[in-house]
């Protein structure tokens, strides 16, 4: 009985050293201007243990470092998606979606259309 209780005592203890607390990751999250790289970067660093956040307006990549001790990529884009910008795994609600500006909804091809200029 003692060498199971020490067997998974010691399993635990692997699992948990064997997270990172400084993880990197890099997301495809949608939007189209810096209002949405405000919000995005906002909602990813609300996720506990996210220390970075940088999102790219051209090409739309979240890049973070963040503590797999405390918070998991689905939490992070859970929290993406609750500020109404989609990824490719999780989805914002149609409420948090229409809450945004309306130069930020880049479900909408003319408004994609009016941010092209600005990329360039």
């Amino acid at each position: 009985m003692k060498k199971i209780v020490f067997v998974v005592l010691v399993l635990v203890g692997s699992v948990t050293y064997a997270q990172n607390r400084n993880a990197k990751a890099t997301i495809e999250v949608d939007g189209v201007c810096n209002m949405c790289k405000e919000r995005i970067e906002k909602a990813a660093i609300k996720a506990k243990g996210v220390k970075i956040a940088n999102w790219d307006v051209n090409t739309h990549e979240l890049k973070l470092i963040y503590d797999e001790r405390k918070t998991s990529m689905k939490t992070i884009k859970q929290s993406i998606a609750d500020a109404g910008h989609d990824t490719k795994e999780i989805k914002a609600s149609d409420e948090a979606y229409h809450s945004l500006h309306k130069c930020c909804l880049y479900r909408d091809e003319a408004v994609r259309d009016d941010h092209k200029d600005d990329k360039q």
